[in-house]
């Protein structure tokens, strides 16, 4: 049974500094493609980040890059997102989800088999 366990959100000012953790379970991150996505009340969910376990490669929303890193641990069978200069319109629930398969666009919601429960992300001006 496939389980993602997110962890590390909370509330920060802006231009403060969050990282998120993905623990997986039933699953390797490093044989997969794992994202973290994120939703606003009245938004729809959005990709913000990806890594493929093949190439390692990392793929970003443009909101986020430069600011957001997103890195697998496969010792621990872990994904975090490194987030730095959030903003109010970073806050979000972040979602973590794995694909078994590798997506035709890895930050569509459609590409992914299992998704965690969330997190809270909540960022004061």
């Amino acid at each position: 049974q496939v389980q993602l366990n997110e962890s590390g959100g909370g509330s920060v000012q802006a231009g403060g500094s969050l990282t998120l953790s993905c623990a997986a379970s039933g699953i390797t991150v490093s044989d997969i493609c794992v994202a973290w996505f994120r939703q606003a009340p009245g938004k729809e969910r959005e990709g913000v980040a990806s890594i493929c376990s093949a190439s390692a490669l990392a793929d970003y929303a443009d909101s986020v890059q430069d600011r957001f890193t997103i890195a697998q641990d496969n010792a621990e069978n872990t994904v975090s997102l490194r987030m730095n200069s959030l903003q109010p319109g970073d806050a979000a629930v972040y979602y973590c989800a794995a694909a078994e398969i590798w997506p035709d666009r890895l930050l569509d919601v459609r590409g992914y088999d299992y998704w965690g429960h969330g997190t809270q992300v909540t960022v004061s001006s």
